[in-house]
């Protein structure tokens, strides 16, 4: 008879913990995010136009690690709800500038504050030591395995 391999629990693994706690933090950011009608992609998308003011929709993709596709879906909703516009680059009538519009720029403080919130409400019992060194830690991995796309969801 063989020998049983000894399998490992799941909770013996980092990334199960990784997992454990971002799924957790996310959905809840998700959640209140929501409750002001926004998902977490376009806040992400909203927060990279707030400080660039306007950019082309194929210098967003590349930002975020998306596709072109993706980011003019996410542009469609946003110009729904009329938090973002879409004209034409004054340079290359050819090609499209995407830009916050007055009410989704007076949003984007709101929905970063709820962000500080979240991480607040996960991570402010941590000793701000400890804050950094798992910040140093989850920065150190992405750059070790040169991680490009932006988490949103």
């Amino acid at each position: 008879m063989g020998e049983t391999a000894t399998i490992s629990e799941l909770s013996s693994h980092l990334g199960y913990w990784m997992r454990f706690v971002s799924n957790h933090v996310s959905n809840s950011f998700s959640r209140k995010l929501e409750s002001e009608g926004v998902t977490v992609a376009e806040w992400v998308l909203m927060r990279e136009l707030y400080d660039a003011h306007s950019m082309s929709p194929s210098h967003l993709a590349d930002r975020l690690g998306m596709t072109r596709g993706a980011i003019t879906r996410l542009a469609d909703r946003l110009i729904g709800k009329s938090l973002v516009t879409r004209n034409a680059h004054p340079e290359d009538g050819r090609a499209q500038i995407l830009a916050l519009t007055r009410h989704g720029r007076k949003l984007v403080p709101k929905f970063a504050s709820i962000a500080d919130a979240n991480d607040i409400e996960f991570f402010g019992k941590l000793p701000p030591n400890d804050r950094e060194s798992l910040m140093r830690i989850l920065i150190k991995i992405v750059d070790q395995h040169e991680l490009k796309i932006v988490p949103i969801d």
